[in-house]
């Protein structure tokens, strides 16, 4: 049976104009703290940029698919599943060449 960690911070992202409560391992205070930073930071630069022909749900969206984007991309950059074929691949030649000299 695993108990459940009880060690939670209670902390409160600055968003631009809100205010978000957050309960959260003392562990991952920075990660979040810097999350907050670049959803500020993207609803700055397309506030910015669209200052006055957009509103702020547009704005918010516009900041929303940029840091999505980032993500994906991150995510696509960092798969690994084609190294495991070919290792997989590598490991079989190896082998075979291996029972050949035996």
């Amino acid at each position: 049976m695993s108990e459940e960690r009880t060690d939670k911070l209670h902390i409160r992202l600055n968003l631009g104009d809100t205010v978000i409560p957050m309960r959260i391992f003392p562990e991952e205070e920075e990660t979040y703290r810097r999350a907050a930073a670049l959803i500020k930071s993207t609803v700055t630069h397309y506030t910015s940029r669209a200052q006055g022909k957009k509103g702020p749900i547009d704005i918010l969206y516009m900041a929303l698919v940029d840091i999505a984007l980032k993500y994906e991309f991150e995510t696509e950059r960092n798969d690994t599943s084609h190294l495991t074929d070919m290792i997989t691949g590598l490991t079989a030649e190896i082998e075979e060449a291996m029972a050949r000299e035996a």
